[in-house]
């Protein structure tokens, strides 16, 4: 049974889909104004994972993830630099999308933009007006809070307790201080789009209602983003949607928590955060997908360089166990299992159940990660060992080991091209035939001169074994 902690509930829910086998799953995406920071990575790479592991687990997905194309800080940049607001947004996705490979986090089946979906948001403007739930002055179009029953279930306040401390524009054309635009009068200079209330653009809140309505349905399985988006974004979605549908909005609110720099939040606001693009310049994209997965989602973490260090140096276990599990394959015979040898592989079966396990209660991660390692340790003390496992064993480890780190996303990049890997290959092979012959002097000098491009080898029972160092 798979079960969730539903920000909604407040308790982990067991997961029941709208429709059996299927997900509809959404993820508030960038505001593409700039590149995003560590901060932001966490949402991207934490429901990355759960969207593969929702798939692993047999489910078939359509996951949509936005891009807010439209904003004031989107204006602002292109004022900045004389340019269109398109022409920002552009470069910026484009960013994202080299940013998010590296990452290992894959395409949603769909990503809308804001400004593509103009009319979905307009039409669900209308029917809130109509219906009173929106009332329009000057232009602006405003939510009226106190017609949803209700209002303030997801954040688990009192829709009185919900003004003081809130990102809600004080403007005295409001009804109330927590209405929120639906639809903003155009701004000399500022693009705008025709609309019943003349000339505007849309408010940030209403452009995910109108998508996940559009690629999803009225009704979705998921909802998630970071905990920063409970109150007004998640609140706000919730109460326009099922104001305007009359009909659950999403079943279950997943939220995961903040990464900190010396224990406060980072953001772009408070001018403490790091960007994905410079860190991964340093240590690379892994380690920093290793680093979120490594903590449950909803707890907060500390970022700091020596936590990406010991990223680094844990996937190099990984790495390490893979390339030693190849070697060994590569060089020994093919092997029936030997007495004795169901239970080592009955302990490669048990790393996949326990993963699976700790992800089926509430998306552990960390702990999923943790049997991961138990499998690197047995995989390892199977072919380095002084009395290395069968083949056929080293198999069955073997694709446990691939269909892990194929889930979690960690999958070693190549360590050279093809033609240097073959002067590797040629120069191992040389330097063998050289101590055959009892010429250790040149085998010495080829080791030497491999060690020199960065290749570092190691003489085992199977024969030798190359690593390249970056």
């Amino acid at each position: 049974m798979i079960q969730f902690y539903n920000t909604i509930s407040g308790k982990k829910d067991e997961f029941v889909t709208v429709e059996a086998g299927k997900v509809k799953m959404y993820a508030c995406g960038p505001t593409v104004y700039n590149f995003f920071h560590v901060g932001n990575a966490r949402c991207f790479v934490v429901f990355d994972m759960l969207r593969r592991y929702l798939e692993y687990r047999g489910y078939e997905v359509t996951f949509v993830q936005n891009f807010t194309d439209i904003d004031d800080k989107v204006i602002k940049r292109a004022n900045e630099e004389g340019v269109t607001y398109d022409v920002i947004a552009a470069r910026y996705i484009d960013e994202y999308f080299k940013d998010a490979k590296g990452l290992g986090v894959k395409p949603a089946t769909v990503h809308p933009l804001a400004t593509d979906n103009i009319e979905q948001i307009l039409d669900i403007v209308r029917s809130l007006v109509d219906k009173g739930h929106a009332y329009a002055v000057d232009g602006d179009v405003y939510f009226r809070t106190h017609t949803c029953r209700g209002y303030g279930k997801l954040s688990g306040q009192p829709i009185e307790d919900l003004e003081s401390g809130a990102r809600i524009d004080i403007n005295d054309k409001k009804e109330n201080p927590l209405d929120f635009a639906l639809w903003k009068a155009a701004k000399p200079g500022e693009p705008a789009w025709e609309s019943p209330w003349g000339m505007g653009r849309p408010g940030w809140h209403i452009e995910c209602s109108a998508m996940n309505i559009r690629y999803l349905g009225e009704s979705i399985d998921i909802h998630c983003g970071g905990q920063d988006l409970i109150f007004p974004h998640h609140e706000n979605e919730i109460a326009q949607s099922e104001c305007c549908t009359g009909k659950p909005f999403a079943r279950y609110w997943l939220h995961n928590g903040y990464i900190n720099i010396d224990n406060r939040k980072m953001s772009k606001s408070l001018g403490n955060f790091f960007t994905v693009r410079e860190i991964a310049e340093k240590y690379g994209y892994l380690p920093i997908r290793h680093f979120i997965l490594s903590a449950h989602y909803r707890s907060p973490i500390n970022f700091s360089k020596e936590i990406i260090e010991q990223s680094a140096a844990a996937l190099e276990r990984i790495f390490n166990c893979a390339d030693s599990v190849d070697f060994f394959l590569k060089n020994s015979p093919e092997e029936a299992l030997r007495d004795g040898e169901d239970a080592l592989v009955a302990r490669f079966e048990a790393s996949r159940a326990k993963m699976v396990e700790a992800m089926d209660d509430d998306f552990n991660t960390a702990d999923g990660i943790a049997a991961l390692y138990d499998l690197v340790r047995d995989l390892n003390s199977a072919v380095n060992g002084a009395n290395p496992a069968s083949s056929a064993a080293v198999k069955a480890g073997k694709a446990i080991f691939d269909e892990l780190t194929a889930l979690f996303g960690f999958v070693k990049e190549s360590g050279g091209d093809d033609a240097f890997i073959a002067e590797i290959e040629e120069a191992i092979a040389a330097r063998t035939a050289a101590k055959k012959a009892k010429n250790y002097a040149e085998a010495d000098r080829i080791r030497a001169e491999l060690l020199s491009r960065g290749v570092v080898l190691e003489d085992t029972a199977q024969g030798t074994k190359y690593k390249i160092n970056k």
